[in-house]
């Protein structure tokens, strides 16, 4: 059940066809994706293209009911306009460090990751990604100051971002579901074209994509957890939103590696809605 349920929450962020299958899709690859069709979606365009997996449609659930199963997960002609992406659980995951915050609350404890203020995911089910060896070291992902900071990646984060940097609205003057924007960088250097992300699981909660499952007929909230860049974020005018800037003007190969270079996942975050 574990295993179907967890394809389920990666094809909801994905707006792919998440499937059990001989693959070299890593956890790497699979943030890069969710990130960049979100910028790519800011910028306008209608699909990504991706290495090995071709052209990815950026048109996925955002004008559907959210609770409702991703098309990718329902019977019908839908389905053919979702690419399928296969990976390999026992390569993508990494059991040895799932945890389980769902009865766990933290109060007035204080945790450090980075140095900085880590907000754990109480309430949440995390299932660990196989991330251990598969950079030039481990050391952001580890506790100590020379770590990186814990953030979280929401799947509506960057394209309601977007849609107030890029028109340069007020947050006040926005719809709900927009008002976790942030009006612009504190730099000034940039209107704001990148990944957003947040220390606050709160304010990701409030964003996460709901899905409902196949499975067992509930509905679940979902979010990525990750390890951020201190050098490579921005930090917004919002507290607690930071951006990774991505440049229009550079090519698909170093947009990929500026992700990678800045958010690296470590945690697939479920709770029952």
């Amino acid at each position: 059940m574990a295993d179907s349920l967890v394809l389920e929450a990666l094809s909801a962020l994905s707006g792919c066809s998440v499937e059990r299958g001989a693959s070299m899709l890593t956890p790497q690859d699979f943030v890069n994706i969710v990130a960049l069709k979100e910028y790519y979606k800011q910028e306008g365009f209608k699909t990504l293209e991706y290495p090995s997996l071709g052209s990815l449609s950026l048109q996925d659930l955002d004008e559907e009911d959210l609770y409702s199963p991703p098309p990718a997960l329902t019977e019908g002609p839908q389905e053919s306009h979702r690419t399928k992406l296969k990976i390999n659980p026992e390569d993508f995951f990494h059991p040895q460090y799932d945890y389980d915050f769902s009865n766990i609350k933290d109060g007035n404890k204080a945790f450090l990751r980075g140095g900085e203020p880590y907000i754990r995911p109480c309430g949440w089910k995390r299932f660990a990604l196989r991330v251990t060896k598969k950079y030039d070291d481990d050391v952001w992902l580890g506790t100590g100051t020379d770590s990186w900071p814990v953030s979280y990646h929401a799947k509506n984060m960057d394209g309601s971002l977007g849609v107030i940097l890029s028109h340069g609205g007020n947050p006040e003057d926005t719809p709900q579901f927009l008002d976790a924007a942030a009006a612009s960088l504190v730099t000034g250097e940039t209107r704001g074209q990148g990944v957003y992300s947040t220390p606050d699981i709160k304010m990701a909660e409030k964003y996460c994509r709901r899905f409902k499952s196949k499975v067992d007929g509930k509905t679940y909230k979902v979010v990525l957890q990750n390890r951020i860049n201190p050098e490579k974020r921005k930090e917004c005018q919002r507290k607690n939103t930071w951006l990774v800037y991505v440049p229009k003007d550079c090519s698909d190969v170093e947009k990929r590696a500026m992700v990678q270079e800045s958010i690296r996942p470590y945690g697939l975050l479920l709770r029952q809605a």
